[in-house]
């Protein structure tokens, strides 16, 4: 059993709060590219109850070019490393193994690939030497381009297939099963709609079989129900926490921590019996 084993067991929804050490992602983009206010946003996170703090260098958002493997390092591993130090549990958010290696060898449980092993031939293969926890999100190409890859026959069906394609090729690498998680990657290669679309299947999702990581906070599909910017979908986030918890999320990545736990709080009461 892997350090990281105890996230994976069943229990109610995990939070994963959002660090984006980063100057252009799209909600908090330059709020915290010092190591020191990094730092100290993670340990507020992790003192509200947050199961994870996600460090991420290199920004997603629609339309974002690519850093360099060095300009991320400088980024994330710092941070990274005084947060486990402080106790802490870390996941790194990146597409690289040489990210990934550098960052679990300073004490991250939780490598988040957005791509899935997809953009980096290396990663599935060093993931399996790591021995940590892997959640690979469904992935069609890079922030640049990837609105050009909005085209599915059934969506839901497609991204289910699709994540389980990443599945196999993971097990192949020599991943164990039970050291998954899958994300539909809502934004990524899909239309607004297509993003609820998948929202709403969420049974379908879960019957992967695998733990599901979600990450609704504060994306443009919820403009329409909470116009206003980024911030201002954080109430409509915070809704579809408690849907996803209510439906057996394993977890939600979110920018606030404190109101999704208690949304998961009141799930886990709605479901009881």
């Amino acid at each position: 059993m892997t350090a990281a084993a105890p996230l994976l067991t069943p229990g109610p929804t995990r939070v994963v709060g959002v660090l984006n050490v980063t100057p252009d992602s799209f909600s908090d983009g330059g709020r915290y590219t010092d190591v020191h206010t990094a730092v100290e946003h993670g340990l507020r996170m992790a003192a509200a109850g947050a199961s994870l703090v996600d460090v991420g260098g290199e920004s997603t958002r629609p339309g974002a070019d690519r850093v360099s493997a060095e300009t991320e390092l400088t980024r994330v591993l710092p941070v990274v490393t005084r947060l486990t130090g402080a106790g802490v549990a870390v996941s790194v958010d990146t597409m690289r193994a040489e990210v990934a290696a550098r960052c679990v060898e300073a004490g991250a449980v939780v490598v988040n690939d957005v791509s899935g092993g997809l953009a980096d031939p290396a990663m599935l293969r060093t993931v399996a030497s790591l021995g940590c926890v892997y959640v690979a999100m469904h992935w069609r190409a890079h922030s640049a381009t990837m609105d050009q890859h909005a085209r599915y026959d059934d969506v839901v069906t497609d991204v289910v297939n699709e994540l389980l394609e990443r599945v196999r090729a993971a097990v192949v690498a020599g991943i164990e099963p039970d050291r998954l998680v899958v994300d539909p990657g809502l934004g990524f290669a899909k239309t607004r709609d297509q993003s609820w679309d998948v929202l709403r299947g969420v049974e379908a999702v879960h019957g992967i079989g695998l733990p599901v990581l979600w990450g609704a906070s504060r994306k443009g599909m919820l403009d329409p129900v909470a116009p206003g910017g980024p911030e201002a979908r954080d109430d409509a986030s915070v809704a579809i926490t408690t849907w996803l918890a209510t439906h057996g999320a394993w977890g939600v990545r979110t920018h606030t921590v404190a109101p999704h736990l208690a949304a998961v709080r009141v799930a886990t009461r709605l479901v009881q019996t």
